[in-house]
């Protein structure tokens, strides 16, 4: 996972955006991780898909529910998870 994600966290750090938003999306990154492993635990068979697969239906729409947080935190987390997901689309081109 962190071959995908490591591309996008550089972009990040390279691009306009303020060192605060910047942090925002890290966090919400960690968080994706976090949820990515909660699936892989509790659906074991999910082990046997390749990861950019999984993580592409994880951020299809947004990103996944979180188990824990606000609706601002939902909101903030379903933000970076789009950015991922046209990142990764604009850069398999």
């Amino acid at each position: 996972m962190l071959v995908l994600i490591r591309p996008f966290l550089e972009h990040l750090a390279a691009s306009d955006l303020s060192p605060k938003t910047i942090q925002k999306h890290v966090d919400n990154i960690w968080v994706l991780g976090g949820e990515f492993i909660r699936d892989l635990h509790n659906d074991p068979s999910l082990r046997k898909k390749p990861v950019d697969r999984l993580l592409s239906q994880m951020i299809e729409y947004g990103g996944p529910l979180l188990y824990r947080g606000g609706e601002d935190q939902q909101r903030s987390f379903d933000s970076t998870c789009r950015k991922l997901r046209r990142f990764l689309t604009e850069t398999a081109r």
